[in-house]
């Protein structure tokens, strides 16, 4: 892996020796502005900041299928966004056999283009299915366009990274490498970034690029949407559960935490 002379601004770490703080001091370069970040810095058992975020909705799909609106899956904590997949013994009129948190920024914060990062930790039980992402509204450009930063899968241990586009979510035989895994001990803080451009998107943990994704130059694959990414999209935090996709399954008895200690979000000028 190489470390990419564009990702200078990245923040240097002095952690304390049990890890779970970090005293930050980013290098932002002068082309660049900050135009969105939440530190989680309200007060222990609050809801994160009604001006950045909402509940998403809960949808028919895996990552989606129980999210609650229930102050037991997503709220502040020493610093901290906890997001929290739980066996719903709580809400008897729900059938959701569990309760997940998930925070959007959905009609209160969407971009085209920039540098994203987010410093958050995960567990390893089988069937976590944590992630930080962005994704556009299905309603604008009629074409699926979604960013993985970052996502984990149970006890794999790694960081998994993806951009799938109109092409690659319609096609699952598209032949463009689009999805990307990274070794990593995510039960640790890292600090998980993307930089997001007309021409690409590449990945890093720490400040160390480790992927990359290109707009195609064929005009065959662009017609048939291998990039769709030139929307305003919105930033999604959410932990979940897995269904049994990719082998990994859920325990709905356990329960699931992920924390997301800030995300910050840079445009150029």
């Amino acid at each position: 892996m190489m470390r990419n002379l564009l990702f200078s601004f990245f923040a240097l770490f002095l952690c304390v020796s049990d890890g779970s703080q970090m005293t930050i001091s980013a290098q932002q370069p002068a082309e660049y502005q900050l135009v969105f970040s939440d530190e989680f810095n309200q007060p222990n058992g609050s809801r994160p900041d009604p001006a950045k975020w909402i509940c998403h909705e809960r949808e028919p799909y895996t990552w989606s299928r129980w999210i609650s609106n229930s102050p037991k899956v997503a709220y502040i904590k020493n610093g901290s966004l906890v997001c929290r997949a739980i066996p719903n013994k709580s809400e008897p009129l729900d059938t959701a056999r569990m309760l997940t948190g998930a925070v959007c920024t959905k009609g209160k914060f969407e971009f085209q283009y920039g540098k994203v990062e987010v410093r958050m930790k995960t567990n390893s039980k089988a069937g976590n299915f944590p992630a930080a992402w962005l994704i556009k509204p299905y309603e604008v450009g009629n074409q699926y366009g979604e960013i993985d930063i970052v996502e984990m899968f149970g006890k794999r241990g790694v960081a998994s990274h993806a951009a799938h586009s109109k092409l690659t979510f319609n096609n699952p035989r598209h032949g463009q490498r689009n999805e990307f895994q990274e070794k990593t001990d995510v039960t640790k803080w890292h600090v998980y970034g993307i930089e997001w451009t007309p021409e690409y998107i590449s990945w890093s943990i720490d400040g160390t690029i480790v992927a990359h994704f290109r707009k195609s130059s064929n005009a065959d694959l662009l017609k048939r949407g291998q990039w769709s990414f030139d929307f305003p999209f919105y930033l999604i935090l959410n932990q979940s559960v897995g269904n049994g996709e990719w082998g990994n399954y859920g325990n709905t008895r356990q329960t699931y935490e992920t924390r997301f200690d800030w995300i910050r979000v840079w445009q150029r000028k």
